[in-house]
């Protein structure tokens, strides 16, 4: 029938749409777990070589890695502070005006970038990482994340030659920041290429006219239900094209982008953990320990194992005989 052959062209389209949304999605993962594992990288280096960057560069490299992610997710998905907020915190010092740039039309298709108003709660995440003299810099930058980049990269060139302390650990922290530079621009490039509006509005005019089509050819067969079993399969297929248009960009709600942001948060600013629970111990302090705190620990089996345990588990394994 005409129906079925349409059915399998409408099915071609939604499926190649899922599928290319599906790939947006799981690239943006991938790039945030990249994010993630380098600053993870980055912040162990600095507490291994602790003495010959100097506590004071530490933390400044610290606090700018911690900020990063929170920026970046503002860049591709700005956050600022509504009209009444705004309103609120007008006559206080704790506002900050950024410097957010934005497409106007000027006729003809043609646009030209213009910078409109936005303001943030310099008491919040991140902004709060950085001080006043820093924090106006960035932000009167348009992309502050590659601001910030550029920040981790002179502070690392500043760290000065010792004998723990070469050019290779220096291009390995760079490398670093070319990475994290790389995670920009990967977000940048999911988040403003679109699928082809075109395309998308054919797969929605080509179901929506198959749906409205389909109750002729099934009235014959299936009489008073032919309305619940269009109305069903009508659920399913929008469901699927509803699904691709939901994940296609990834940034607007299908990652958890703040939990990811605060996961590096806590891993980056590790220390005494405060009354929120977002920091987590260090393993670079080893205050209070001893040599013989470790011998005191049992065998290598854990706790509550003897070595007469070990050696009847050990024959029990040797008596054991695989079935063929």
């Amino acid at each position: 029938t005409p129906h079925s052959l349409i059915a399998s062209s409408i099915g071609l389209l939604l499926v190649f749409r899922t599928n290319s949304a599906y790939q947006r999605f799981t690239e943006g993962r991938k790039t945030w777990e990249q994010l993630l594992n380098t600053c993870r990288d980055t912040t162990r280096m600095m507490s291994i070589y602790e003495q010959e960057v100097g506590p004071k560069r530490k933390q400044r490299i610290q606090r700018l890695l911690a900020a990063f992610p929170y920026l970046l997710h503002h860049h591709i998905q700005p956050r600022c502070l509504d009209h009444s907020q705004c309103e609120d915190l007008k006559d206080t010092p704790h506002t900050l005006l950024l410097n957010e740039p934005h497409a106007a039309s000027i006729g003809h298709g043609k646009q030209k970038k213009t910078a409109r108003e936005c303001w943030v709660d310099k008491r919040s995440l991140p902004w709060c990482l950085l001080p006043d003299s820093v924090l106006n810099k960035c932000a009167q930058s348009h992309n502050r994340p590659l601001w910030v980049t550029d920040r981790l990269s002179v502070e690392i060139t500043d760290i000065p030659y010792c004998d723990n302390w070469t050019s290779r650990e220096r291009l390995e922290l760079l490398k670093a920041t070319s990475k994290m530079s790389e995670c920009i621009g990967h977000c940048e490039r999911i988040h403003q290429t679109a699928v082809p509006l075109n395309y998308a509005r054919h797969a929605l005019r080509s179901l929506t006219l198959w749906s409205l089509t389909l109750p002729f050819g099934l009235i014959d067969k299936l009489g008073l239900l032919t309305g619940p079993a269009v109305g069903l399969v009508a659920w399913l297929m929008f469901g699927v094209y509803q699904i691709g248009h939901t994940i296609e960009d990834p940034f607007q709600g299908s990652l958890r982008l703040t939990d990811m942001c605060n996961s590096i948060y806590r891993d980056v600013m590790y220390g005494d953990r405060n009354e929120a629970g977002m920091r987590r111990e260090s393993a670079f302090r080893k205050d209070g320990e001893t040599d013989e705190d470790w011998d005191s620990v049992g065998d290598a089996f854990g706790l509550g194992w003897t070595v007469q345990a070990k050696e009847n588990l050990e024959h029990y394994n040797e008596q054991l005989v695989l079935s063929p």
